[in-house]
């Protein structure tokens, strides 16, 4: 742990909620893909996870974690939450809806709370791992500690 104001918000919510978590810092980490910030930190991709933010026909937003190296089905997404269909939210909507920037966007500390949906893989790990809400700042914690900060489901939600 760094200095008090190194922490993001993320980390600040989960001190707050006393959850124990990791952090994993990927300098020069604008304009990787998360796939490319897991090899630099030697992280199993698969155990890497980026968040996403959708719209739904309803016209309300849902979060979806899904693993760095899998795109999101946005026809399995859309079932999973109960919607006719879903898409990805523009760039420069995200910042005002999330109060993060696209590529530091995480499930936890939103300005406002979205259904989250994780994919099912995410049950398969010790920990995970997803944006700390700076770009190259990630937090690894564990799935079941999350249900501490925020709700979430669990779905099959990835192309296959």
């Amino acid at each position: 742990m760094g200095k008090s104001d190194d922490k993001t918000n993320v980390c600040r919510v989960l001190d707050q909620k006393k959850v124990p978590y990791k952090t994993h810092v990927c300098p020069d980490a604008e304009g990787l893909s998360g796939d490319e910030i897991a090899a630099v930190l030697n992280e199993n991709p698969a155990q890497a996870f980026k968040t996403l933010v959708t719209v739904g026909k309803t016209g309300k937003n849902y979060v979806f974690v899904v693993p760095v190296n899998k795109e999101l089905d946005l026809k399995k997404a859309a079932k999973a939450v109960g919607e006719k269909s879903i898409e990805m939210i523009k760039s420069k909507e995200l910042l005002p809806l999330t109060g993060y920037v696209h590529g530091g966007c995480s499930p936890i500390g939103m300005k406002k709370f979205f259904p989250t949906t994780f994919h099912k893989t995410a049950e398969n790990f010790e920990t995970i791992m997803f944006s700390a809400g700076k770009i190259g700042h990630q937090v690894e914690v564990k799935l079941s500690d999350v249900d501490k900060v925020i709700r979430y489901q669990i779905a099959d939600i990835v192309t296959d």
